[in-house]
């Protein structure tokens, strides 16, 4: 089943909210705020999320070696690289997966650095994952409903016993759920377990449990693997969409360049864990070191 997004700016239970002031009404490429003259660095406030030197070592073999880079509020970053560049375990770095040894993550202005996986959450960065970690047995909508647990705020006791704030909460989480399948168009396979949906639907089921907890940054891993040349098109504007419905910013790790280029403000690129170029999409994507990390050194190869 496509991606869709005819019902986000339509649902009868939801109207299109604003955009926050400094962005635009391009619901698929809205630049976010002001760019300095000849520079690719927003200007503006700190940054919604900061990535500073960060390292990580599995044993002898550097994951990241050293990583800096800004993610600014409502902006949509791409973060390419070959495979093992490190951008999944910089997106596990972020959401507390992995420690990291050296460095610091400053997210809102506060470091996460040692913070729990649930406790990044709650504080409002959601994700999706590269393989899809959906539990297969349960609904679909209850996958969703799965992801508004960081938000639980009545604690043991009360659970135990079914006070009406657990009940209020419980309803709410419920209702949050409930918009996020209709927003998404899940509704025809909402009691249908996930295990038995087509690999795109269960995609659509992870981002809707990603937004459940409405972020304030929002990290897709790969969305884009294994969709179809439609899928992928409807993914984009489905992308851009989102942002402006939930006011969300993006990171987003992709290999399908034309997405990455076709949804980011700016693009980050990675190699062996080194950051190897940041800027524009267009002058990133011309970039020599990033032509020679994904083609090699053609120029260099022997003559056949």
């Amino acid at each position: 089943m496509p991606i869709s997004i005819r019902s986000i700016p339509s649902c009868s239970n939801a109207t299109e909210k604003p955009l926050r002031p400094g962005t635009t009404g391009n619901a698929e490429h809205a630049p976010t705020r002001p760019v300095s003259a000849g520079s690719s660095v927003p200007a503006g406030p700190r940054p919604l999320l900061s990535v500073q030197d960060v390292v990580v070592r599995f044993g002898g073999v550097v994951a990241l070696g050293g990583v800096s880079f800004d993610v600014w509020q409502d902006e949509i970053c791409g973060l390419i690289g070959p495979n093992g560049s490190g951008k999944t375990t910089c997106f596990n770095c972020i959401s507390g997966i992995y420690q990291f040894e050296r460095g610091d993550i400053l997210f809102d202005g506060r470091s996460i650095r040692g913070v729990a996986g649930h406790k990044i959450a709650r504080s409002g960065i959601g994700r999706t994952f590269q393989n899809i970690a959906l539990f297969d047995s349960m609904s679909a909508r209850d996958n969703v409903l799965v992801g508004a647990y960081p938000l639980g705020r009545t604690g043991f006791l009360r659970n135990a016993f079914r006070l009406p704030p657990v009940q209020e909460e419980e309803a709410q989480a419920r209702n949050r759920a409930n918009d996020l399948v209709e927003l998404l168009e899940l509704e025809a396979i909402a009691g249908t377990r996930a295990g038995s949906l087509p690999f795109g639907t269960r995609k659509r089921i992870e981002l809707a449990r990603a937004l459940v907890t409405n972020p304030k940054l929002l990290l897709l891993d790969e969305p884009a693997a294994g969709l179809n040349h439609t899928e992928v098109s409807e993914l984009a504007t489905l992308i851009g969409r989102i942002r402006r419905y939930f006011r969300v910013t993006i990171v987003l790790v992709e290999h399908h360049m034309s997405l990455v280029m076709r949804v980011s403000d700016r693009v980050v690129a990675l190699e062996f864990g080194i950051k190897i170029a940041e800027g524009l999409p267009v002058q990133v994507r011309s970039d020599p070191e990033v032509i020679r990390a994904y083609l090699g050194d053609i120029m260099d190869a022997p003559a056949a």
